[in-house]
């Protein structure tokens, strides 16, 4: 094995040779031909990566400004001859002429990128150069498009082939378009130049203003509101549909559709609303064009605050027709429940409208309940009609309804209900026809009354409804009095005697049942002994109560005889406690004046001239009256008994009229009730919401000591708006009666701030 060792050589590294000028300069024109091969379509015959590499070499032997150099003079020169071919191209072929050059140019370019990408990389980043593709494109910009005979004539190309698309002409391929238009895109996006907004989109945003300026007017000049609304919201599906086909950017898009939106819609909003026959105005008046309607609040909600516009006129159609409605009850036109029916009326058709027309818009619903609040809560009116309403609901309205039915009725009535502000007017008029309603026995059914409640507490809380549950505890009780009593009669032999009277006492708590402070008449004695046994039984059971009698209130069954013997004819006769009064004065009287009826019945005035002239009604002649006329002249009017009475009925009732009936000349012994519909606030209630004021007044101060006027008048206004609106002047009034009672003080620094004197 031989031992010896192999030898190594070092060689020297191999000196770099730098490209001198010349081998540079030849490299560039092999550089140059390949391109203007690539521009003539012959780039299958070169190899790309021979050219990749000279392009490198050049740029690795610091020649790169002769390569980038020489690239925008040879793209230069290629679109300097592009130029001189398009501009004498005619008109019929530029748009396609100018689209196919720009393909081919974005081809070219990307070809010479990928040639030069090395130079992309390392010489156009140290220099501060234009990437190749965008410097094509630049070149493109200042060499081509902004030559004088393209670019001015490819915007009115442009322009006049969107406004034939307008006109309904069959337009050149869209495509056309979209690729001219994507060219002045891309070409201000290359250099960050505004070449689209300055050369198309002002001259394409103006001439849309213009155009639909013009169509608007004269298409509503010549056409109806509909007709405008349907042409309308075609030509925006139309735009959309363009601004889509021909890619507009976002920002275009976004103003064309606002620009065509404002010229129509937003110009005309008012016009189509008012005009003749055919304007959202007049349409809200029949109920047959609820989709026309639809159709314009769907073009109006495009321009948002243009629906306001609608929503003004669905508010000014309901105030007029709820003053109508007012108008029609005042002339006497029409009745309370007519008037409430009206209300009813309008407030289903006008849902609808909101519901289908609006498509229930929340915006839309708040101004209908505004506009109906409007006008119901001009005066107390509304509030008392609904009182009557209901109670004729619940007299007879009601029978035979199902529950559903039932439950339907009412829950409209509570539709109205919370249309009053006057909350505690209606309370104290229902009160009066619930009363008589329960103490005469009139009530359509016991559920319903307990439902009509329910809805009302569940509307208003508890407290309004407190003294309503209290009447029907009070005659559940009483049910379960006349029970006990008539128990008691059988246990005595009282029932068994024939002079006493049967007599059925509801016996109400003062608080709950409306007042009548009215003096109780004298009844005949046996009616009073009566009255005395009951007194005695229930002062009996229940020591330290007082029985207050109402006999204005009540009623009574009692049996007369007319005719002569032996034909005697006998009825039974419903009338009330006061009629009951002055018949049984009859029967040891064959004459009497209104003077000794009054003396020995002590029946107010007014009352009594009111149940006489019941009783001597054609139809119900069970007196005859001395005087002549309808009316009684005074106290020497004479009054007999009219034997001659006859009617087909073995039960005669006895209806009362009306208290416009009387003479309003004659003096009345009652206290004024709550009883007459009128606009005005009746003057219990006026009472009644002193005492509510003052009360949230001094509970408010008590909990905060200190607070300003306004804001003590915010606060009361807040607590009782379940019940009534006070207004400021009438809160302020009652702040001024609590200062000189001493419950509030004024701070002396400030006039305005009060303080509650514990």
């Amino acid at each position: 094995m031989s031992d010896s060792k192999k030898k190594f050589y070092i060689k020297p590294f191999r000196q770099h040779v730098p490209m001198d000028t010349n081998a540079a300069e030849n490299t560039w024109e092999d550089l140059a031909k390949a391109i203007d091969e690539i521009y003539n379509r012959n780039a299958s015959q070169l190899s790309f990566e021979e050219l990749y590499r000279n392009a490198y070499n050049l740029v690795l032997h610091k020649h790169g400004t002769l390569l980038y150099d020489g690239v925008s003079d040879k793209i230069s020169a290629h679109l300097l001859g592009t130029v001189e071919r398009l501009q004498d191209v005619a008109n019929s072929s530029l748009l396609e002429e100018i689209a196919n050059t720009w393909n081919e140019h974005q081809i070219t370019m990307i070809m010479v990128r990928d040639i030069l990408m090395y130079m992309d990389r390392t010489y156009v980043p140290s220099q501060r150069r234009r990437p190749v593709y965008d410097l094509g494109l630049h070149l493109f910009r200042i060499t081509v498009w902004e030559h004088p005979r393209v670019q001015s004539r490819v915007t009115d190309l442009l322009l006049r082939a969107i406004k034939s698309e307008r006109g309904g002409y069959l337009t050149d391929d869209r495509s056309l378009l979209k690729a001219n238009l994507g060219m002045l895109l891309e070409l201000g996006q290359a250099d960050y130049s505004n070449v689209y907004e300055r050369d198309f989109e002002a001259q394409f945003l103006g001439s849309t203003q213009e155009f639909y300026r013009q169509e608007s007017l004269t298409y509503l000049s010549e056409n109806t509101a509909i007709d405008y609304v349907t042409k309308a919201t075609a030509r925006i599906d139309e735009e959309k549909d363009r601004a889509v086909a021909l890619s507009f950017p976002s920002a275009t898009e976004t103003q064309l559709h606002a620009m065509v939106q404002k010229e129509l819609i937003e110009r005309h909003a008012s016009t189509l609303v008012d005009m003749e026959n055919s304007g959202f105005a007049a349409l809200l008046k029949d109920e047959t064009k609820l989709e026309e309607m639809k159709n314009m609040y769907d073009l109006f909600v495009r321009v948002p605050s243009s629906v306001e516009n609608l929503r003004d006129a669905l508010s000014d159609r309901i105030k007029a027709d709820g003053k109508s409605l007012i108008a029609d009850q005042e002339k006497g036109a029409a009745d309370s429940s007519a008037f409430v029916r009206g209300v009813l009326s309008m407030r289903d058709r006008y849902h609808e409208v909101v519901t289908t027309s609006f498509r229930g818009e929340k915006r839309s619903q708040k101004r209908m309940k505004e506009s109906f609040e409007d006008f119901l809560n001009e005066d107390a009116r509304a509030a008392s009609c609904l009182a009557i309403y209901v109670d004729e609901l619940l007299r007879s309205g009601l029978r035979g309804a199902t529950e559903t039915q039932m439950t339907e009725a009412l829950q409209k009535v509570i539709i109205v209900f919370r249309y009053l502000s006057d909350k505690d007017v209606f309370e104290a008029f229902y009160k009066q026809h619930l009363a008589k309603r329960l103490l005469g026995g009139r009530s359509v059914s016991d559920e319903a009354e307990r439902a009509m409640v329910s809805q009302l507490k569940a509307e208003c809380g508890y407290q309004f409804t407190s003294k309503l549950e209290g009447m029907f505890n009070d005659m559940r009780i009483s049910k379960d009095m006349r029970d006990s009593y008539n128990a008691h009669k059988r246990s005595t032999d009282l029932s068994r005697e024939k002079r006493v009277v049967d007599i059925e006492v509801d016996v109400l708590t003062n608080g709950y049942w409306p007042s009548q402070n009215v003096k109780p008449c004298t009844p005949p004695i046996s009616v009073q002994e009566s009255i005395d046994r009951f007194a005695k039984f229930y002062l009996e059971k229940h020591t330290g109560r007082k029985l207050s009698w109402q006999t204005s209130a009540g009623s009574a069954d009692i049996r007369a005889t007319f005719g002569n013997a032996p034909n005697f004819r006998r009825h039974d006769l419903q009338v009330s406690t006061y009629q009951m009064c002055i018949l049984l004065l009859f029967n040891d009287n064959n004459k009497l004046t209104l003077g000794q009826i009054r003396t020995q019945t002590q029946i107010p005035d007014l009352e009594l001239r009111r149940h006489l002239i019941s009783l001597c009604t054609p139809k119900h002649r069970i007196l005859r009256k001395g005087s002549k006329g309808r009316g009684i002249t005074s106290d020497e009017d004479t009054f007999t008994f009219n034997t001659d009475y006859t009617s087909k009925l073995k039960k005669v009732r006895i209806p009362l009229v009306k208290e416009s009936s009387v003479a309003r000349d004659a003096n009345s012994d009652a206290t004024p009730v709550v009883s007459a519909i009128g606009s005005t606030v009746p003057a219990p209630v006026e009472e009644d919401r002193r005492h509510l004021v003052e009360a949230a007044i001094v509970r408010i101060m008590k909990a905060r000591k200190s607070l300003h006027h306004n804001d003590l008048i915010a606060e009361v206004t807040k607590q009782l708006s379940n019940r009534f609106v006070p207004t400021p002047q009438f809160i302020k009034k009652r702040i001024e009666s609590l200062i000189e009672r001493e419950y509030l003080e004024r701070r002396d620094e400030d006039r305005r701030v009060y303080q509650y004197v514990a």
